[in-house]
């Protein structure tokens, strides 16, 4: 079992920044993979970003390619997800997730999910 809190989602303005954070528990953080996804209202989840093991592989949305950075600290099991460039429809709530398998962008191959975590951009 391993949960997740997020944290840093907010309230900014088209064009401004945000950091989000997801601690993770367990000894084995730095052996899984973890991604990012999000959900706006009636809409389904989808993916964001995702990060290997050791933090060598990373793969974005297309939607958030050169805007949002993955990264992670094994040491502290934390994850983050830096968002520059922000536009409205990057308002949802944001989820980390947990992955047994290699970095991927399906939903289903994730198994632990944190809590969320609502960030909205006004334009």
């Amino acid at each position: 079992q391993v949960q997740m809190v997020e944290s840093g989602g907010g309230l900014v303005q088209a064009g401004g920044s945000l950091r989000l954070s997801c601690a993770a528990s367990g000894r084995t953080f730095s052996t899984y993979t973890m991604g990012w996804f999000r959900q706006a209202p009636g809409k389904e989840r989808e993916f964001v970003a995702t990060i290997s093991w050791s933090g060598s592989s990373t793969s974005y949305a297309d939607s958030v390619k050169g805007r949002f950075t993955i990264s992670r600290d094994n040491a502290k099991s934390t994850v983050y997800l830096q968002m520059n460039r922000l536009k409205p429809e990057d308002t949802a709530v944001y989820y980390c997730a947990v992955s047994g398998g290699p970095p991927t962008a399906r939903v289903p191959d994730y198994t632990f999910w944190g809590q969320g975590t609502q960030v909205t951009v006004s334009s």
